[in-house]
């Protein structure tokens, strides 16, 4: 097993990180030499140690430099993936530029009042300060994303550790696996007073209006509510349904359907197939109680 010093760690951390911040191209000494405020002969020198462990290749001509080999990806344990997908963090909302993070580990996870986070990243981090709220995530298959504050920094391993105040995570399954396929619907010719009465028969709250199988609209309690307001229950669902139909494919991701709710501020998505016929309903609800299933299965 190969044993670094903490000098040849920072130098192979700054050359990863720098080699994906090129996608791919070889990375100039003088370039590491900046990062981490060294020499660039002290640079050559320690390439020249690393060349020989095997955790670096040189890349010649005038466009050459260097590039980490697959032997140091793993002492560095990263995990080199032609396919790997960025998962970002957040300082204040917004994503900071060229940082991955690459490793999640929980910490003190038997201690009754504390969890904390190790995170591990590629990419410069220097500027954030202890006490400063960050967002990881979310992770590409089943969207873990979590917040909290920063109370340690390693800038030579490239590691966060945080102070966890929320986590949470979206299942890896698809809409259909949750729509409700027992449509409730209404016709355009129905009055806003009968829609009502449905409403209150059936007890929801939201129904597409669909002629011949296919959605020509949507209704709420509240579109009801406010044309009883204006004195207009004898008229038309037609009258006052909304005929923006925000759809989702019956074999999307769950993730997708939180982020379309979520962008349109709505309550419920139609659950359509490949031919855009209506196989469902999905709420925000249905997705909350989803979520938040293996909860009920937990012992407190």
């Amino acid at each position: 097993m190969i044993k670094l010093t903490p000098v040849q760690r920072e130098v192979l951390v700054a050359l990863v990180d720098l080699y994906h911040k090129l996608r791919g191209d070889a990375v100039k000494g003088e370039d590491i030499a900046d990062l981490i405020k060294k020499n660039p002969g002290t640079i050559r020198n320690q390439m020249q140690s690393l060349r020989s462990l095997g955790l670096v290749e040189g890349v010649p001509g005038p466009k050459g430099g260097y590039r980490p080999t697959t032997e140091c990806y793993s002492i560095l344990h990263y995990e080199e993936d032609e396919k790997e997908v960025a998962v970002p963090i957040r300082i204040k909302g917004k994503p900071v530029e060229d940082v991955n993070i690459t490793g999640i580990e929980l910490l003190s996870i038997h201690h009754p009042e504390t969890c904390r986070s190790r995170i591990n990243y590629l990419g410069d981090l220097k500027s954030l300060e202890i006490d400063e709220e960050v967002i990881i995530g979310p992770t590409p298959v089943n969207k873990l994303v979590i917040s909290g504050k920063i109370i340690g920094r390693d800038d030579i391993d490239n590691v966060l550790l945080i102070d966890v105040t929320e986590m949470v995570s979206i299942p890896k399954e698809k809409v259909c696996d949750i729509a409700v396929k027992n449509i409730k619907y209404i016709t355009p010719d129905y009055s806003i007073r009968d829609a009502a009465r449905f409403f209150v028969k059936t007890g929801i709250r939201g129904a597409p209006v669909m002629v011949e199988g296919k959605a020509v609209g949507i209704i709420t309690n509240s579109d009801i509510s406010e044309a009883v307001s204006l004195g207009m229950e004898n008229g038309s669902v037609k009258d006052i349904m909304s005929t923006t139909i925000i759809t989702i494919n019956e074999n999307s991701p769950l993730y997708l359907a939180v982020e379309l709710i979520e962008e349109n501020n709505i309550s419920r998505l139609l659950v359509v197939d490949s031919s855009n016929n209506v196989r469902g309903v999905v709420t925000r609800r249905d997705l909350l109680c989803r979520i938040f299933r293996l909860l009920g299965h937990a012992i407190f």
